[in-house]
């Protein structure tokens, strides 16, 4: 059998107080997840940073190794060149060993000054490793405060947390597709998360318009889903005002 009017308004009320029971916890909390996770997000940042760091190091290394045996490699000729100018027989054969000589002598300036290059890159490089390592463990201590902090509030409502979560799973059952994908979508329109609302006081509880009186009868019918005009929130019900009665001091 089909819900009314009526009682699809009153599953919406529902479950919109536990929603807002949840919103609660969610306030008490802050922003302490999302601080959490961005803490943890800058960590790997950081530990990704320092590992490329070490393996461009071990790359300078390798090509440093590189040129040193370049320069070795280099004096090793100019020794066996000088050795073989001992024994030329002619100025041309002594000429072409010299220029041999020269070159090799370049060579070996050009490992030097490549392997100090590479060098200064490996120092700037362990530099900013200790600088990001530095900003890790600060990284670390703020994670492991927050995580205590979070972890004591989460501690004192898990449990009604968990209970809320299970009652609107339940209360989302009774509410139709068609009003839930409704409801979902103005609560996640809404500053404060809600989506469904009371008359008070001639007002739409959610935005604080004035609900003009004919409308405030036609909501207190509910004969069919009205929307404040303004906000768009579902109007469910409206909360007469206490009444207040008079009395008239005798003499």
């Amino acid at each position: 059998m089909e819900a009314t009017v009526a009682q699809k308004l009153d599953f919406l009320l529902q479950l919109q107080a536990i929603d807002s029971q949840l919103d609660e916890i969610k306030k008490i909390r802050g922003d302490l997840p999302e601080e959490v996770r961005d803490l943890e997000d800058d960590i790997v940042g950081f530990e990704t940073r320092i590992k490329r760091h070490r393996d461009t190091i071990d790359t300078l290394d390798s090509e440093i190794h590189g040129y040193r045996q370049a320069k070795r490699d280099a004096e090793k000729l100019i020794a066996k060149y000088k050795e073989q100018q001992n024994n030329v027989r002619n100025n041309r054969e002594f000429d072409a060993i010299n220029k041999e000589i020269e070159f090799q002598e370049l060579e070996m300036k050009l490992a030097d000054k490549r392997t100090a290059e590479a060098s200064e890159k490996v120092r700037l490089k362990e530099e900013e490793i200790k600088h990001t390592l530095q900003l890790l463990e600060e990284r670390r201590k703020d994670l492991d405060a927050k995580r205590k902090e979070l972890d004591v509030i989460m501690g004192e409502s898990q449990e009604d947390e968990k209970k809320l979560i299970d009652a609107r799973e339940k209360q989302a059952l009774k509410v139709e597709e068609r009003l839930r994908i409704a409801y979902e979508r103005i609560r996640g329109n809404s500053s404060n998360g809600l989506a469904v609302v009371t008359v008070r006081r001639a007002a739409c509880s959610g935005c604080f318009n004035v609900v003009p009186p004919q409308r405030q009868a036609d909501i207190r019918e509910k004969k069919k889903i009205i929307i404040c005009e303004h906000c768009g929130r579902i109007l469910a019900d409206v909360e007469d005002a206490p009444v207040t009665v008079a009395t008239t001091a005798r003499r």
